[in-house]
């Protein structure tokens, strides 16, 4: 009888770690690379958003709140928390975007306007994001 319940018990502690999702471990990153567009001038730009510092992109004002990135053994994704504000003319600005963006999921994930476009490329840290490269 002991046998059985041993044995039931690790058939029960397999199932569950079988159906458990892979924990993934995200690194910190200090720079959000974005790319985005502006659909009236048909301008493509890359930009870096140091996490936590307002950038610019015509009307739009763009902070990136966080930006994780997964280690280089584990399935590449790079994910950014945002919030994203349009100002027009004096009005107040609104929020057009708060959210998390997906590298791997831009067509799920990206912020799109009647103007601008915003998706994320990936996430870097201040070191990397200073050398040349990306100037989309």
């Amino acid at each position: 009888m002991a046998g059985i319940r041993t044995l039931s018990t690790i058939l029960i502690a397999a199932l569950q770690f079988a159906w458990l999702p892979a924990q993934a471990t995200e690194i910190p990153m200090d720079t959000a690379v974005l790319r985005a567009l502006d659909k009236v001038s048909a301008r493509v730009s890359t930009l870096r958003a140091p996490v936590g510092v307002p950038i610019a992109f015509g009307r739009l004002e763009i902070t990136a709140q966080r930006c994780l990135a997964r280690p280089p053994e584990e399935t590449p994704e790079s994910s950014v928390l945002l919030d994203i504000y349009k100002q027009l003319g004096d009005t107040p600005r609104e929020q057009v975007f708060h959210g998390w963006m997906f590298a791997s999921s831009p067509d799920l994930s990206a912020m799109e306007d009647a103007v601008y476009d915003v998706w994320v490329l990936r996430c870097e840290n201040s070191v990397a994001s200073s050398s040349p490269g990306d100037n989309g």
